[in-house]
């Protein structure tokens, strides 16, 4: 078989195709594929033809000629043009702990009270209508069906520690296995029906499973009348992401339609994945990429200057509000042809109308956003099918010009996404650590989000089944939802649901004005539903004047503009002056056996001497999971918890000791 005609396979595989009906000249784009496809296309390539392609070689324009030219010269040059210089390989001890991804690690300090717009829980919720469920056999297979996921997908058994590792549970340990609750109203009236939902939601959608403590899931079934049911998830951040939400959900279901049914075994799990990426971090590849990311942060734009009602470290938020709309079937598949035709993948697309909509409402056509990655590198076929915390961040920089079409704008904003994700080995969280030493804040740099997971059904290889054996049929039209994402202010979503497509804002409401957010998502609502309808594309989009944000961030937050609680590195902080916290924070060495144990532990903990009392930890090269990590191991040695915030007032060896000393110890 010749190279052409096993990747016209591959590709007809992915894209639901016939092999025969691929132009050679086609490319990958323009027969519906996407980055999210892309990297199952590399994936399978990898293991058919034994060639592993480059991330940056593996566009969504590629077309099946070029690839086969491709895949002919990776296959002569050898291991020399390896992409990913490691192979998976199974841990030596599974039941060992294990790091955490970089965007689990945001996610876990996150839950820790002491940065901006934070939560206890990382999660996300979510319930669904059910129709014609059998009550009397629903309980026992919601349980079957999660206990045996649970012994299929390890993830399910994790458990996060204090200091921010993870391990998996071994099947027989006692709650190990996440066990479905079942709320029984089938005799319940209208009224008593709905009180009850509108608590479990609420409940569920504040109190989110927490795996310091327990699952990272919580499944429970309503029971209703008529035959009905509401089905309720809660998926903590740390332990899942979108991906596998998404097979999680697939999978219980499978398993709930059929006693019988039985999982593809997996060769990999969540762990073997984490440790062998983790060995990237010694290769030149990893060294490369980190430096290309270095040498862009001093010119990287601000987030952009969304005008706001409060000061972020002013609001202690509960829930995220919520603001979504739907493109039905139809006119969904209008916008994937509209994409296809002007050669860019729908989340290239709704990334720009995104930005259109902040740069109008900010005023300005220069930012800087935070995107949220699958991230899922194409190291085992199996990956895709794998229950974990794959996805990372990636920060974009947007760069509007004026005078373009859509169209232009699109195109433009896809050749920037593609520069910068072919350099994903060093996550947006690490960018985002390197960047907030360099402007000397602790803030969030890059609050405002984009999210994409359009192309993912397809990815998997399957869409979401609506029958679910005793659990009856799913209601996609009849579908609830909440998130909780820590240091983010607004973030916009993009998913299909059924043969829809989904489009959502989720943000901190106590930060702005209502009546703005409602003109800024019924604006990106209504520019989509002319990108479907094909008007938009060659239209020339109105823009602000203004390149940047006017003075220090246009007097938002969110630009960088107003002070940061307890900078870290800022200032006087930078100088080894004063700064706030009390006690006496003159430099010089430690001071007394206290200091001087505060002094070894961060050594221990930052590999670094620690010589000078008021140096501030994030200067010495520390970040936020090394500082929770710092105070936990404190709090273990001396007996006394500082509370994050209060670290951060005085992050040095002088304002920890003054922090340990104000709870009495000493005394």
């Amino acid at each position: 078989m010749t190279t052409v005609r096993e990747l016209a396979e591959i590709w007809a595989e992915l894209l639901g195709m016939d092999p025969g009906a691929i132009d050679e000249d086609a490319s990958f784009l323009r027969l519906g594929g996407d980055s999210v496809l892309a990297v199952r296309m590399s994936a399978l390539v990898r293991r058919r033809l034994s060639v592993e392609l480059a991330l940056s070689d593996v566009t969504v324009e590629i077309t099946l000629s070029g690839l086969a030219d491709l895949v002919a010269r990776r296959g002569r040059d050898g291991a020399a043009a390896r992409a990913l210089p490691v192979e998976i390989e199974h841990r030596a001890d599974p039941d060992a702990p294990f790091p955490l991804m970089p965007l689990q690690q945001g996610y876990f300090v996150g839950q820790h009270d002491g940065w901006e717009l934070s939560y206890d829980s990382a999660h996300f919720y979510a319930d669904m209508a059910l129709t014609g469920v059998d009550a009397e056999e629903a309980e026992e297979t919601l349980a079957d069906a999660l206990y045996r996921l649970a012994l299929h997908q390890p993830t399910l058994r994790a458990r996060i520690t204090p200091d921010g590792m993870q391990y998996v549970l071994p099947p027989d340990a006692p709650g190990a296995i996440p066990r479905p609750r079942v709320l029984d109203l089938r005799a319940a009236d209208d009224t008593d029906v709905r009180a009850a939902l509108e608590a479990v939601r609420a409940e569920m959608a504040t109190t989110g499973p927490n795996p310091l403590t327990g699952p990272g899931l919580d499944v429970r079934l309503s029971l209703l009348p008529g035959g009905r049911g509401r089905l309720h998830t809660a998926m903590s951040l740390i332990s899942m992401d979108g991906w596998s939400a998404t097979v999680l959900n697939r999978e219980l279901l499978t398993l709930a339609a059929d006693w019988n049914a039985v999982l593809a075994p997996l060769e990999v799990d969540f762990g073997d994945y984490v440790t062998s990426v983790g060995r990237l971090r010694r290769t030149e590849l990893w060294a490369a990429d980190r430096d290309w990311w270095w040498e862009r942060l001093d010119d990287a734009p601000s987030p952009p200057a969304l005008p706001l009602r409060t000061d972020p470290r002013d609001v202690a938020p509960t829930l995220m509000d919520t603001r979504e709309a739907r493109l039905d079937a139809a006119r969904w598949t209008a916008l994937r042809e509209q994409c296809a035709a002007h050669e860019v993948t729908p989340s290239a697309a709704m990334l720009t109308a995104f930005a259109v909509v902040l740069a109008r409402w900010a005023g300005h056509r220069r930012m800087l956003l935070n995107t949220l990655q699958l991230n899922r590198l194409p190291l085992h076929p199996d990956i895709h099918r794998t229950i974990g915390a794959f996805a990372s961040t990636m920060l974009v920089p947007v760069a509007l010009g004026t005078g373009r079409t859509f169209a232009e704008l699109a195109a433009a904003q896809q050749r920037t996404f593609g520069e910068h994700a072919a350099h994903n080995l060093i996550s947006g969280v690490e960018v985002s650590r390197e960047l907030a030493r360099r402007r000397g804040t602790t803030r969030p740099v890059a609050p405002v989000v984009f999210q994409s997971t359009l192309g993912m059904d397809a990815a998997i290889g399957e869409r979401q089944a609506r029958s679910a054996g005793p659990l009856g049929t799913l209601d996609f039209d009849d579908f609830y939802h909440q998130l909780r994402t820590p240091q983010v202010a607004l973030e916009a979503r993009f998913w299909e649901m059924g043969e829809e497509m989904a489009v959502a804002f989720s943000l901190v409401a106590e930060l702005f004005e209502p009546r703005e957010v409602g003109a800024a998502f019924g604006g990106l609502v209504a520019l989509i539903e002319t990108l479907a309808d094909g008007a938009g594309w060659e239209r020339v989009i109105d823009l602000p004047t203004a390149s940047e944000p006017d003075g220090a961030g246009g007097g938002s937050v969110l630009s960088g503009g107003g002070p940061a609680r307890g900078d870290a590195v800022r200032g006087d902080a930078v100088r080894g002056d004063a700064v706030r916290g009390g006690g006496d924070e003159t430099a010089g060495p430690p001071r007394d056996e206290l200091e001087q144990r505060i002094a070894l532990l961060w050594e221990e903990i930052l590999d670094v001497p620690v010589l000078d009392r008021a140096t501030p930890f994030f200067t010495l090269g520390g970040d936020s999971l090394l500082a929770v990590r710092a105070l936990a191991r404190l709090a273990k040695d001396v007996g006394v918890a500082v509370r994050v915030r209060r670290f951060l007032d005085a992050p040095t060896v002088a304002g920890l000791a003054a922090a340990v000393r104000e709870q009495g110890f000493g005394g």
